[in-house]
């Protein structure tokens, strides 16, 4: 008798889905985004922070209760095939998996720009290439391992990353000039341009719904590592825009605008300090949608939509290490061949898409268990998923033509790989 195959293993607990979830969301483009804010909304910019996180809230609990209803490996892919059916749960799920590919390419470059600020060969020509693939393999490697190892990783880079966050708002705060800071409601059309910012810096935490099948109790734990994730970011992404626009008079031009505060308030060390966090945080984002990003192609796979290669487990590691290397590979690949501005342009467009079909499923979702409790409800009907798809509608009409033009791109691709897997690899209903 043939034993059966090997499966994954449930060894995440509440505190590795709250890595994973902190390590997607606090990535590279906190260390930037400052001044971009600062410049659409001037003083008020910490308001538009708010403003961004409570939309972002509703979208993230839509995720947390979609996320309550399944204990497998999928996310938003699962969701939307167990609403809407085979082809837009496919459609979803791969402008989902474009996200985390656009967004980890996206990050290593950001990476090497911030080993270059110490060693200036590894951020151009053969020195980017080898610091890419020393970081891009070796972690595909912990992650073949087995996720036990994958994420370990996650937690220590999260704490790493969060470390020097800290310090940099806790002796900051000392520092600021009071009348820098406005209470106020910034113009519409400036907050929606600072809003599509900031949906590439509070987005991330949809990382955590990948992988429940190697959660323990995700139907409870999800929910709780997803808002408390929202909540705890939010309060430090807006203690950081404050220190940054009260302590840095150019900030709206400065191109480095965490490490030049910094280093206004501490002198050299400071500067250097929050270019080690960069480096730190840019690591664990890479990490983590390493982690992810193959349990996407695993979930294609077990579904029939991809070859069953991508579906096999490891016999001793138990990850899902063909997709682990496929993953990688591409990421490797995307990383030396695109720049930061257009793989976030794809990543920013893909992510609005997943997440209105992720708060559009919730409806369904709660229609068809209805007999299924679910770990977590949200109050008001569908009052809040319906709100947070408008939200995620009202953002893509703001898009620029580079973004739609790389999302239709994205979507196209989708539409071919679909059409030609149901041909190739026979995908079942």
């Amino acid at each position: 008798m043939a034993e059966p195959a090997p499966r994954l293993l449930r060894v995440v607990g509440l505190a590795g889905l709250t890595a994973i979830a902190l390590n997607g969301v606090v990535g590279s483009g906190i260390f930037g985004l400052p001044a971009r804010v600062y410049a659409l909304t001037g003083a008020a910019s910490p308001i538009a922070y708010v403003l961004a996180a409570l939309v972002m809230a509703l979208v993230v609990a839509c995720f947390a209760e979609a996320g309550s209803r399944s204990d497998e490996t999928g996310g938003p892919y699962l969701y939307a095939r167990a609403a809407f059916g085979d082809f837009a749960g496919f459609l979803v799920g791969w402008m989902f998996f474009l996200t985390r590919l656009a967004a980890t390419g996206a990050i290593a470059n950001l990476f090497v720009e911030s080993l270059g600020y110490f060693v200036p060969a590894l951020g151009s020509g053969a020195g980017r290439v080898a610091a890419i693939t020393v970081a891009v393999g070796g972690l595909a490697t912990l992650n073949v391992l087995g996720v036990r190892s994958a994420s370990l990783t996650v937690n220590v880079l999260t704490v790493a990353k969060l470390v020097p966050l800290v310090i940099f708002v806790g002796v900051g705060l000392w520092f600021v000039d009071p009348g820098r800071i406005a209470l106020a409601v910034p113009e519409v059309g400036s907050l929606r341009q600072a809003a599509l910012l900031l949906v590439f810096a509070y987005g991330g935490f949809e990382n955590a719904s990948v992988p429940a099948e190697e959660a323990l109790n995700p139907r409870r734990h999800l929910p709780f590592a997803l808002l408390v994730t929202i909540a705890a970011v939010a309060v430090l992404y807006v203690l950081i825009q404050v220190v940054a626009q009260g302590t840095l008079p150019e900030l709206a031009s400065s191109k480095t605008p965490l490490a030049s505060a910094a280093r206004n308030m501490l002198g050299a060390p400071g500067g250097s300090m929050l270019a080690v966090a960069a480096i730190l945080s840019t690591l664990g984002s890479i990490s983590a949608v390493i982690l992810v990003g193959p349990r996407i192609l695993f979930a294609f796979a077990r579904h029939g939509q991809l070859p069953a290669l991508l579906a096999s487990v490891h016999p001793r590691y138990r990850s899902p290490h063909h997709a682990v290397i496929v993953f990688a590979l591409l990421t490797w690949a995307i990383a030396l061949t695109g720049g930061f501005g257009q793989l976030a342009a794809l990543s920013a467009v893909a992510r609005l898409m997943f997440s209105a079909a992720t708060c559009l499923a919730v409806p369904v979702l709660r229609r068809q268990q209805r007999d299924a409790p679910a770990g977590f409800v949200l109050a008001g009907g569908p009052a809040i998923p319906l709100a947070a798809a408008g939200l995620c509608a009202w953002l893509l009409l703001g898009v620029t033509t580079e973004q739609a033009i790389a999302g239709g791109l994205g979507l196209a691709a989708g539409l071919v790989l679909y059409a030609g897997g149901r041909w190739l690899w026979g995908a079942r209903r």
